[in-house]
């Protein structure tokens, strides 16, 4: 059966060296163009692999033999049905928003976040840092998060304030949360494609680019540089969600807006990255402002779950709801 294969050939192969036809100066090469672990190369194409001065007749035998071991091949619909018993989900923290996505923010998949400035995209980045370390039982995955910032919002001293809610010891939290800050495009894609070793050791189950498109907008300006951006962004994305289903990991992004000036009736916002990011995102959640403290997060993009929008509230204690009982 599929999860028998799949602990088979993960016993088997636990490094780069233990592949078939992977020396010590291939492993090296291919540490070099940044697939450091076993997981990484199985989700990897042929000419990604051939970056490295292998050929590809043996990048190909070396890519099949990783992915066997991660049991990526046809499955029946019933051996799925186990395969997908390992997805899990993420709380959030906050009641309404947990309800809203069915219980969380679903491993091996990409969660994006948009909306204006000041709508808590941040807010909820961070706090998933802390739920992400809470146990099975409480709606945790017990590991670490990997936070990839590019505007400069994330605040320990947010983190600090936020752990005693969920009975964490703020120092203890921090030591959890790997922290890289991009400062550029080209320096956003390198973290992500350096990540995987770092992933492996720090038992990484929630990575977040808050934002994504940031660094992307701003570089690539005029339509005559959209299909540029487009492409790079596009295989941003791919390695993302390449790395979230190789472990299991929830992949978390915030992404800004732009104004749509030709309606005329309301003030319409779309989100920015067009259908190369609507296509790869698998659920999408819009968030705007409300009175007060208040925001309203609306499910607009799901493969299985309905629309609908919940109130949610920004605290010193962090994003909340009525629903919460703490």
């Amino acid at each position: 059966m599929a999860s028998e294969r799949m602990d088979y050939y993960r016993a088997k192969y636990k490094t780069l060296e233990d592949l078939p036809g992977v020396g010590p100066a291939t492993a090296s090469k291919l540490r070099q163009i940044g697939f450091k672990t076993v997981e990484s190369l199985a989700t990897a194409a042929v000419q990604e692999v051939t970056a490295a001065g292998i050929g590809e007749a043996t990048a190909a035998k070396i890519i099949e033999a990783a992915r066997k071991s991660m049991a990526i091949t046809f499955v029946r619909g019933d051996e799925l049905i186990k395969l997908r018993s390992n997805v899990r989900r993420l709380t959030t923290g906050c009641g309404a928003l947990d309800k809203l996505l069915a219980g969380g923010i679903e491993t091996q998949s990409i969660t994006e976040f948009y909306g204006e400035f000041g709508t808590g995209k941040s807010q909820i980045c961070q706090q998933l840092c802390l739920t992400v370390q809470l146990p099975p039982e409480k709606g945790g995955l017990d590991g670490g998060a990997l936070y990839i910032d590019t505007e400069n919002t994330f605040r320990t001293d947010r983190i600090m304030q936020i752990a005693p809610r969920f009975g964490l010891d703020p120092k203890e939290a921090l030591k959890r949360i790997i922290y890289a800050e991009a400062y550029t495009s080209s320096h956003q894609m390198i973290l992500l494609e350096n990540a995987d070793e770092v992933i492996k050791e720090n038992n990484i189950r929630l990575i977040i680019i808050d934002s994504l498109t940031s660094h992307f907008r701003s570089e690539y300006l005029g339509r005559e540089m959209l299909a540029a951006r487009q492409q790079m962004l596009n295989k941003h994305l791919h390695k993302l969600i390449r790395l979230a289903r190789a472990f299991n990991a929830c992949a978390v992004v915030t992404n800004q807006v732009m104004a749509q000036p030709d309606v005329f009736f309301a003030k319409m916002v779309a989100p920015v990255g067009g259908h190369i990011l609507g296509h790869m995102s698998h659920t999408r959640i819009f968030l705007r402002k409300g009175r007060g403290e208040t925001r309203i997060a609306r499910l607009t993009v799901s493969p299985f779950l309905p629309e609908g929008e919940v109130p949610i509230r920004i605290t010193e204690r962090g994003v909340e709801s009525d629903e919460d009982v703490m």
